[in-house]
């Protein structure tokens, strides 16, 4: 019990909640914090909108992102608590990119074997809610794998886990608008789904290379570049195919 009080008591301290509240100090750290979490939190996003996409109808992706933060928020909670602990579980990167290596043979093998198909066959009639709640589970999972790195981050800025817990959860939110952005994209751009998948499992190998006995970090920077570098190769493919397509229903219809 006096664990549990030594850990999260600092929560519940309502004189600490006002002494941040009130203090424009605090705040300053707070909006670095949340600039810190939608830094790291590109890849997340990514992740976050293709998990959704397996959804059928826009309506359930959004709520499952939605459903995905509630659950986010808990367990960010209860992550930060035990914050100073996390550096030791290195197993949760190994098994976070596992998973995203998974989730990414799944999807080309799928295309290989579905070429010509309608994708969205693959959410049976019988199997929807399954489905739903399947992939909410996925996206809080992701977040706990995710939160490892930022909540790390936060904790060197300040050891007040109140704050940490406010730039914590202002940033998931801002980060989920980022992945229903992507997710919106992705519907009016196809191209932008296979790309999300290599891009996945580039951020599974960066996952990887941070575990302790390799050590290597790619930058926030760096990574956020290359993602917006291959938005925009993805862009150029999609508009190349679209002339394409006009080029050939013109050719036709004069015919």
């Amino acid at each position: 019990m006096s664990l549990l009080e030594k850990l999260y008591g600092p929560f519940f301290d309502l004189n600490n909640w006002a002494q941040v509240v009130t203090s424009g100090q605090d705040w300053l750290i707070i909006l670095s914090l949340i600039l810190i979490e939608c830094l790291l939190s590109v890849d997340n996003a990514i992740v976050l909108a293709t998990q959704a996409r397996v959804l059928p109808t826009l309506r359930e992706q959004e709520k499952a992102l939605l459903y995905g933060l509630i659950g986010s928020y808990i367990f960010r909670f209860l992550i930060i608590g035990v914050g100073v602990y996390l550096i030791h579980i290195w197993e949760i990167k190994v098994i976070g990119a596992l998973y995203l290596m998974y989730l990414v043979y799944k999807f080309f093998s799928s295309k290989l074997k579905k070429k010509g198909k309608d994708d969205k066959t693959k959410v049976k009639a019988g199997g929807k809610q399954s489905r739903f709640w399947a992939v909410i589970m996925q996206i809080i999972i992701m977040d706990i794998v995710f939160s490892v790195d930022s909540v790390l981050a936060s904790l060197a800025i300040s050891t007040n886990p109140v704050i940490v817990l406010i730039g914590g959860l202002v940033g998931i939110l801002a980060m989920r608008g980022i992945a229903v952005i992507i997710m919106n994209l992705m519907r009016k751009v196809p191209e932008l789904e296979p790309m999300a998948y290599i891009l996945i499992a580039l951020i599974a190998v960066k996952l990887f290379l941070t575990i302790p006995m390799i050590d290597i970090e790619i930058s926030s920077a760096v990574f956020g570049g290359f993602v917006v570098i291959m938005f925009m190769i993805t862009f150029i493919i999609h508009f190349i195919r679209k002339g394409i397509k006009g080029d050939d229903s013109d050719g036709n219809d004069r015919n």
